[in-house]
């Protein structure tokens, strides 16, 4: 018997968490400003989305548009918040100028998360060196997923480098699940099950009339 694999859907609102949910979503992945790649929602969103649905919530912690940290006290600030607000699953990452993992602030976010289950973004997509990035997070605590398309153009342009990862799962740097989101659409799906991959991310893909519109088909 196959293992179903997991479908993740962004939501910025009730609306959209409750549809999601109700469309086969087995993970939200909580922003705002969707043009922006996905910044960090209010408190009160989070908060109104976790009393509305029972499944995971993974909120973003981004406040600008790009991949530098900005203000990372802020950023733990915020992080705080949500957790208050009753977040316990986190999205992030960091590259410095050079387009390397910017390590002090992933250690001062991620530290603030105590333990909690966090992502790494598609910010992956735009490293340096993205098999370097992945073997200095290997350690972190909490990471269990990188959210990825293979490339910065999207999966299209990514496709060899996903399957090239999926063949490395369980070697230092690769035991993270790949969350696969970024121009996914679903004739990538068959051959990315096929190499193992088992995460698959989708938010214009949910609206493809500009109102949300959810379907599990990418997952089953």
């Amino acid at each position: 018997m196959s293992k179903r694999a997991v479908l993740e859907v962004i939501a910025l609102d009730v609306e959209d968490a409750v549809a999601a949910q109700a469309g086969g979503a087995d993970r939200l992945e909580l922003v705002t400003d969707m043009a922006a790649d996905g910044l960090t929602p209010s408190a009160e969103t989070v908060a109104a989305i976790r009393a509305a649905v029972d499944i995971d919530l993974r909120v973003m912690l981004r406040l600008a548009d790009g991949f530098a940290a900005g203000d990372v006290e802020r950023l733990v600030g915020v992080a705080g918040r949500l957790r208050e607000a009753g977040a316990t699953e986190f999205v992030l990452g960091f590259l410095d100028a050079d387009g390397d993992v910017d390590l002090g602030a992933v250690e001062q976010v991620a530290g603030a998360l105590e333990g909690c289950r966090w992502t790494f973004h598609r910010a992956i997509d735009r490293a340096a060196n993205r098999d370097a990035l992945r073997k200095q997070l290997a350690d972190f605590p909490g990471l269990d997923t990188y959210l990825t398309a293979g490339a910065a153009g999207g999966v299209d342009d990514g496709l060899t480098v996903l399957l090239a990862e999926a063949r490395r799962r369980g070697e230092p740097g690769y035991e993270q699940q790949l969350l696969v989101g970024g121009g996914l659409r679903l004739e990538h799906v068959p051959g990315l099950l096929d190499a193992g991959i088992d995460g698959f991310h989708i938010g214009g893909a949910a609206r493809p009339s500009g109102r949300p519109l959810y379907t599990s088909d990418a997952a089953d």
